[in-house]
């Protein structure tokens, strides 16, 4: 075993012969980095009730879906949007995504997943769903976020209009890429009757957009379907979330949830209130004004070491 005096003279050494700065000489002083992991709250309305929704049934708010979920080696969140026009052809829309997002948490529960492609779980959850002997029929659009513990890297596959922003130190470092195939019709999966096949919009799993990033410990996760996205601006998001990056405690993080989705609620039903879903319908010639009632869900994540936590 080698003295401390003997690594500096190994350290002084490589200096010396001018190669210190090409490459970094590891002493047994240099610690691995803390794996990471999230804490999180969630919250939500739906558009059909009364704003006392959001103590519904777990996993939904109206017609979107989410679900939060661990195992050994990741921390993942989702969320899904049912398309509500499927209540034209009796059909409940709200079945599909939590049928979506309840064979998601399974496997990611279960394992039976690799953390880095977040996609492929929604590949798997479809897949599933398409060889039901009773199809569950409808569509939704579908947003993955998984944390790898030991990496501190997200990994994350958005299919739609929900989506989610990273926020570190007051600012926004990374946002989904919004997917529609025009004005507030998004990218979705979808499983329709016979009668119904090849007249209702059905992508491929495969379109999902994929991204990953490192991440630090305090950054902020939030995870939202696009009630939220419609009715709260980015920089009103952001000075609601700017305060937890002061702190941990799961109950802050919770509240910080209830708030941000209570808000959007909220303007929702603000007839005069310029909603960016009224800003984006004015641009391409809709004169719109007002919230835009939807349902909505809300999962707010903060990521910390993982000595914050029992597992």
């Amino acid at each position: 075993m080698q003295s401390v005096a003997q690594y500096g003279r190994i350290v002084a050494r490589a200096i010396a012969a001018g190669i210190h700065n090409e490459f970094q000489v590891k002493t047994p002083f240099d610690k691995p980095k803390e794996p990471l992991h999230f804490v999180t709250g969630a919250s939500g309305f739906s558009k059909s009730v009364t704003k006392t929704s959001n103590l519904g049934n777990k996993w939904t708010f109206g017609d979107d879906a989410y679900f939060i979920s661990r195992n050994k080696v990741a921390d993942v969140i989702g969320v899904a949007d049912g398309v509500g026009g499927w209540r034209n052809y009796g059909v409940d829309p709200s079945t599909f995504p939590r049928t979506l997002m309840l064979a998601c948490e399974r496997m990611v529960r279960e394992g039976h997943f690799a953390p880095q492609s977040p996609g492929n779980i929604i590949a798997a959850g479809y897949s599933e769903m398409l060889e039901q002997k009773v199809p569950t029929i409808g569509s939704s659009t579908a947003c993955i976020v998984s944390l790898h513990r030991e990496e501190r890297t997200i990994y994350a596959a958005n299919l739609g209009d929900s989506g989610f922003l990273l926020i570190r130190d007051g600012e926004v470092v990374h946002r989904s890429i919004e997917q529609q195939h025009y004005f507030n019709t998004p990218y979705q999966l979808a499983v329709a009757p016979p009668s119904r096949d090849g007249h209702w919009l059905s992508d491929s799993p495969d379109m999902a957009e994929a991204s990953s990033f490192k991440v630090e410990d305090g950054d902020i996760l939030m995870l939202a379907t696009d009630g939220l996205f419609d009715n709260l601006s980015e920089d009103m998001i952001v000075r609601q979330l700017g305060a937890l990056h002061e702190h941990k405690e799961e109950e802050r993080i919770q509240h910080a949830a209830s708030n941000i989705a209570e808000n959007a609620y909220q303007l929702s039903l603000d007839p005069d209130y310029m909603s960016p879903f009224a800003i984006s319908a004015n641009d391409i010639g809709i004169d719109l004004r007002g919230g835009k009632p939807d349902d909505i869900t809300c999962i707010v994540a903060r990521v910390t070491h993982q000595s914050d936590i029992y597992l």
